[in-house]
């Protein structure tokens, strides 16, 4: 009887080895499905890593496009403001001219004036009858001050 309970106890010892074996099994093959798990999981990760990456990127060359275009947009804008800008000195120096012009030719209207005891006011078209025509084709050399007897 010994032997039969020792042959018992033995196969017990198969079946618990067995069972430990299997428990063992399990527990490598859950490793290993975690650690493929865990692999993908990384995968995964550096793809998503990857694309975020690609996107900055794509980002970063979109904005420095759109900077480019607003900065040749400024200088464009810069070279029209300066061009009026001097266009407008031109024509601010053109308007002091004519202003003294003007001048000159009203004290020239007014020493004829004085000098014949003719009236002829600018604004009226006797200035340019044939008469005074003489006056139109005379360069303006003087100031009033030196007709003045």
């Amino acid at each position: 009887m010994a032997s039969s309970s020792g042959t018992s106890s033995g196969s017990s010892l198969l079946q618990n080895s067995g069972s430990e074996e299997d428990l063992q099994a399990l527990m490598d093959q859950r490793k290993r499905k975690r650690m493929i798990s865990n692999r993908e999981s990384a995968r995964r990760s550096r793809m998503r890593k990857q694309k975020h990456l690609d996107d900055l990127v794509s980002q970063v060359a979109q904005l420095r496009k759109e900077n480019q275009q607003i900065l040749t947009s400024v200088n464009i804008t810069t070279q029209q403001y300066l061009s009026v800008e001097a266009e407008n000195s031109v024509l601010r120096a053109q308007v002091g001219e004519l202003s003294h012009r003007l001048e000159s030719l009203n004290e020239i209207i007014d020493v004829l004036n004085a000098n014949t005891g003719v009236f002829i006011e600018p604004s009226s078209n006797n200035f340019f009858s044939p008469l005074n025509m003489a006056y139109l084709n005379q360069p303006i050399m003087a100031s009033a001050d030196i007709l003045q007897y």
